[in-house]
């Protein structure tokens, strides 16, 4: 959400993901998979959002061993697509928490002999496993579900086409050409695209399946979402397109989403601008992050810049799930106008009416990132 201190917070663990991800990338080990990961929790969904950058600080002071041992319990499942490199691979693991941490099993794969390699698919697996275990389970067929693809709640509609086609087989371009027409999936005539209109969820395809049936089936069962959500045909827009962005804007405190929610109603009913770099991201097409630029911000002709532009943007920015709508929805009670990250490592966030209570939680902000600097963190470089 969105003044320029909450920005400098975000942005300050953007920097650090971006930084990571790119040494990571210098030993390269090619493996012919792209995972996105969903975390599948109960009642609802729940999108890794900007708070869950970069390792724990115990690993970063050498203070506890950077890998669990044994099986794990519990399961997460995890989609593998078109290739990439093996950090891409140790990130996700790490992001789900199947594994303690991406160099645990980054390390591993830099000690096989021969390239590892993944067959498209989604795969079973579990929660705190070892990289050893982790990495044995990717490789036993028995976890694979063939034509099984898991859309991660907050997924750009294209970015989550582009990974079922990774999965299904089918050329990208395929899904959007069908995309280009939504109307022709039953999506109302006000949505701008797609976007908004595909539910994220685990779905398993049928070899004979093509663009066109497999987008159908993503619009019905978003369609079925909203009934059970009690939402009118003619709320669909408005409803997603405030989910969405609580979903993007949230992160992964699922107990915040219908505060975030009511924040940006207050704000509506006061003419107030809703400011979230979410959707001016978007509207500049870059769907995998939040950074904005002062020019972008000033940009009146983003139908999706809510610092130029009053009200909702010009639609969802993303997929919302199941906890995100229920959040648009039903939204909880409280005068709150502003929300601010308070510690960038677990997500903790504080909300406010005024800009008195904003400003002293900017400050507990920084005294956080004062003494996590101090201990040799790194989420506030």
């Amino acid at each position: 959400m969105s003044d320029n201190d909450t920005r400098r917070g975000r942005r300050a663990a953007n920097a650090l993901s971006e930084e990571d991800r790119r040494s990571r990338k210098r030993g390269r080990i090619v493996i012919s998979s792209v995972l996105i990961v969903m975390l599948l929790l109960v009642g609802g969904g729940a999108a890794l959002m900007w708070n869950t950058y970069g390792e724990r600080i115990s690993l970063a002071l050498g203070w506890s061993s950077n890998d669990y041992e044994g099986q794990g319990s519990g399961e997460v499942l995890l989609t593998i697509s078109s290739g990439q490199f093996g950090a891409d691979v140790a990130e996700a693991l790490a992001q789900a928490d199947v594994v303690k941490s991406s160099e645990a099993f980054y390390d591993l794969l830099l000690q096989q002999e021969e390239e590892v390699s993944f067959q498209v698919g989604t795969y079973r697996l579990k929660h705190q496993m070892s990289a050893k275990a982790a990495l044995a389970a990717l490789q036993d067929e028995a976890n694979r579900m063939e034509l099984t693809v898991t859309i991660p709640e907050g997924t750009a509609a294209l970015d989550a086409l582009e990974l079922t086609a990774g999965v299904v087989d089918i050329p990208f371009d395929d899904f959007k050409k069908a995309a280009a027409d939504p109307a022709a999936f039953g999506v109302p005539s006000e949505f701008p695209s797609i976007e908004g209109f595909l539910f994220p969820a685990t779905y398993t395809f049928e070899p004979g399946d093509t663009a066109e049936t497999i987008i159908q089936t993503m619009v019905d069962r978003m369609w079925q979402a909203l009934r059970d959500h009690g939402v009118a045909e003619g709320d669909a827009w408005e409803v997603l397109t405030l989910a969405a962005m609580v979903q993007r804007e949230a992160g992964s405190r699922l107990e915040d989403f219908p505060k975030v929610a009511r924040v940006f109603l207050n704000r509506i009913d006061i003419d107030m601008l809703l400011q979230s770099d979410a959707t001016v991201s978007y509207g500049t097409g870059n769907t995998h992050t939040v950074w904005t630029t002062d020019e972008e911000r000033a940009d009146k002709s983003n139908k999706y810049n809510t610092y130029a532009n009053q009200g909702l943007p010009a639609g969802p920015i993303g997929l919302p799930g199941d906890t995100a709508i229920e959040a648009a929805t039903n939204p909880a009670d409280g005068p709150w106008l502003y929300f601010m990250p308070v510690d960038l490592s677990s997500g903790e966030t504080e909300f406010a009416e005024t800009i008195e209570e904003h400003d002293q939680n900017v400050q507990k902000l920084a005294d956080w990132c004062t003494t996590h600097r101090a201990e040799g963190g790194k989420y506030c470089d």
